[in-house]
């Protein structure tokens, strides 16, 4: 590893502990020639997941993408970026269990359940987006899918 100081590429690891929940490990190293200590991180270099858009035209999956979107959704919302973060991560996750290649539908319905679970409103923000509503008739067929319960059968 190549001293971010000196430039110098001789450095021994002075310590190694897990981090990002187990998803990295960090390392603080020391150069054997200027003496100073740093830190880098080493992950497993996963496989790249792949989105197939309705063009056909394929692209890297884009974590950012996502959580811009969502973003926009929970805008003044009681959504903390935190949750958001998370969510990006656990959609990325599932996606990646499927398959390398997934469809923005694939994306944009994990999206959706989601922020169903987390904001109504930021869910039928979302979706009058991702859905292309046109007129206040999606948004109450939106809004009656959404607060619809079945009733518990009748066990007589």
């Amino acid at each position: 590893m190549r001293c971010p100081y000196c430039s110098v590429d001789d450095d021994k690891v002075v310590d190694s502990r897990m981090a990002e929940e187990g998803i990295a490990i960090r390392r603080r190293r020391e150069c054997l020639a200027c003496g100073q200590r740093f830190t880098t991180y080493e992950r497993v270099d996963e496989m790249p997941l792949i989105v197939e858009k309705r063009s056909g035209k394929r692209e890297p999956y884009n974590r950012e993408k996502v959580m811009s979107g969502v973003l926009s959704a929970c805008k003044n919302r009681p959504v903390t970026p935190e949750d958001i973060d998370l969510m990006a991560r656990d959609i990325e996750d599932t996606l990646r269990q499927r398959s390398e290649a997934v469809t923005t539908q694939d994306v944009g319905v994990a999206v959706l359940e989601r922020l169903k679970d987390l904001d109504d409103v930021a869910y039928l923000r979302f979706a009058s987006v991702y859905k292309g509503f046109d007129d206040v008739l999606d948004f109450e067929r939106e809004v009656g899918l959404l607060t619809k319960t079945t009733p518990p059968k009748d066990t007589k």
